[in-house]
Parts: C-alpha cells; sequence; structure tokens
C-alpha cells in the first residue's frame, strides 16, 4: 500500500497525514472546510519545524514530506485510487456511518477502509458497508508524530489478511501496534476512561482538589500527565462520549459518567480546546492553571 487517503483534517487527521507522509506514502488529506485543509497543512508544517529543529528532520524531508499530502474536499475525488482509507473525522456514529457508506461507493473495490475512532464499534461501522471484511480499526494516540501505539480493532467480519496488512504498514510507520477485539472502548479506553472518571467523581464528592488528584498520580503511578489534564487535553466533550459508549455497550453501571463531567460539557467547558476545563489555558502560556471554579 503507498497510496493512503485521510478523511478529516483535524487534529488527528492531520497527524495520521503526517506521518504517512514523512514515511514516503503519498496521501490524500480530505476534508470539506478547505480552510480546514489549509490549517491542517501549517500544523504539520509547523510541527516538521519543530522536528528539524531537533534535528530528526532535515530541511528537504521536510519538503518531501509536505511534497507528498495533497488536498481534496470531495470524498469522491479524493478515494478513486485509495489503497488504505483512514477515517478521523469527529466521534459521531452517525456521521461515521454516512462517510463509510460514501467510502464503500467511491472507493477501489480491493481498498481496505480503516476509522481511527477511539470508542465506536468497528462491526456496527462496518455493517454500513458491502466489504465489512476490509473494515478495521486503526486508533492512533494524540499526538500522533509523537506517540508509538496504534490500536488495531479487528470488527466481527474483518478478514485476518487485513488485520496482518495493518500490522505491518503499523510498523512501517515506525509505530507499535497491538490489535484487539471490537467490544465498547477496545482496550486503550475501556481502562483509561473508568480512570479519568473516577477522578472526575473524586473531585465531585469533594474527596480532593484538582492539583492533589494529579499530583497523586503523577507522583504516585508515574503517569506523566495527572488524569483531569489529560481529561483536558483529551477534550471533555470526547471523554463523555467515550463514557456514554461503554455505558450503553456494556449496561453497566460503573461506567456511568460524573454529573460534573456532564454538566461541565453541558456549559461548553471543554477542556484546552475551549480555553478551560479543570484548568485554564492562555494561548501562548505553558503554565497549568487550576479553573476558579476548583480553586481551594
Amino acid at each position: 500500500m503507498q497510496k493512503i487517503a485521510v478523511i478529516g483534517a483535524g487534529t488527528m487527521g492531520n497527524g495520521i497525514a503526517h506521518v504517512f507522509a514523512q514515511n514516503g506514502f503519498k496521501v490524500n488529506l480530505i476534508d470539506v472546510a478547505d480552510a480546514a485543509l489549509q490549517k491542517a497543512l501549517q500544523t504539520i508544517g509547523k510541527n516538521l519545524d519543530r522536528q528539524v529543529t531537533k534535528g530528526t528532520v532535515t530541511e528537504a524531508q521536510k519538503a518531501d514530506t509536505l511534497a507528498n499530502i495533497t488536498t481534496f474536499t470531495s470524498i469522491e475525488q479524493g478515494v478513486q485510487q485509495a489503497e488504505l482509507v483512514v477515517e478521523a473525522a469527529t466521534e459521531n456514529v452517525n456521521l461515521k456511518l454516512k462517510i463509510f457508506q460514501e467510502l464503500d461507493q467511491f472507493a477501489p473495490a480491493g481498498a481496505i477502509l480503516a476509522t481511527n475512532t477511539s470508542s465506536i464499534s468497528i462491526t456496527k461501522i462496518a455493517a454500513a458497508t458491502k466489504r465489512p471484511g476490509k473494515v478495521i480499526g486503526m486508533h492512533f494516540m494524540n499526538p500522533v508524530p509523537v506517540m508509538k501505539l496504534v490500536e488495531i480493532i479487528n470488527g466481527y467480519a474483518t478478514e485476518k489478511e487485513v488485520s496482518a496488512a495493518i500490522v505491518t504498514l503499523s510498523e512501517k510507520l515506525g509505530k507499535v501496534p497491538c490489535v484487539v477485539n471490537d467490544y465498547p472502548g477496545f482496550i486503550a479506553n475501556r481502562i483509561l476512561m473508568p480512570m479519568i472518571n473516577e477522578a472526575i467523581y473524586s473531585l465531585f464528592e469533594g474527596v480532593a482538589g484538582v492539583n492533589e488528584i494529579d499530583t497523586v498520580m503523577k507522583l504516585g503511578m508515574a503517569h506523566p500527565m495527572g488524569p483531569l489534564q489529560l481529561a483536558d487535553f483529551i477534550g471533555l466533550d470526547v471523554c463523555l462520549s467515550i463514557l456514554n459508549v461503554l455505558h450503553d455497550g456494556f449496561g453497566n453501571p460503573k461506567y456511568a459518567p460524573c454529573p460534573l463531567l456532564v454538566n461541565m460539557v453541558t456549559a461548553g467547558y471543554l477542556g484546552a480546546k475551549s480555553g478551560e476545563g479543570f484548568y485554564k489555558y492562555t494561548p501562548g502560556s505553558k503554565d497549568l492553571v487550576v479553573s476558579d471554579r476548583f480553586s481551594r
């Protein structure tokens, strides 16, 4: 596989396009908004500049990487010759089902259709196509150029050859693939989200403050980032969505999202991307400041 199409030019999509292009693949980056595509190219360029500064990439390699990316605002045009399509659109099941119906219609019959979903059923997405055996989960971690893990999720009908091909491809990208089966939350979020939810419950119930909770997990458990800061980084709306998938999928009350999380999302406090969650975020500043709502 040398011709890759990536659907969605947001944080995950541009990171996935970056990694493929840097490793010599021809990438069609597709988004309905041209402004999003231009912003993605700027982001990729800035991230490559950081790599140049660190000495991990040369100026020539940066130029080659950017030259490997072509942008499209049409799925039909962007996937016509793709051997692999990686969907990285918003974590919305109805949107993903619509996209996969279009991919099934316009992508070559032999193309593998992958989704970067962090929690939505691969089997359900595959059922929206006439090629369920060629649908698979390819869950990259954020930030994609830095994080080594790719969680590969086999749907109920995913062909063994397709799974093996995606494992090999992930290794060619310098990633470490981990193959799991298709159940709510897969592995990464089935374990991570209950931990984040419990941290939010601990704050909600007054057991400890934001800084104390994160400090305990960083210094006591050697986590590079505390669970509340990590929730802000992921996006509290995304965390809520994944917890709802777990709760609905298993029907177990232990996955019920904390009321505090629900209220914060409803009020628009989504974490770093909205400027405030458990912490306050000021453009250009790396200082970690607890939100006034949780200051003691």
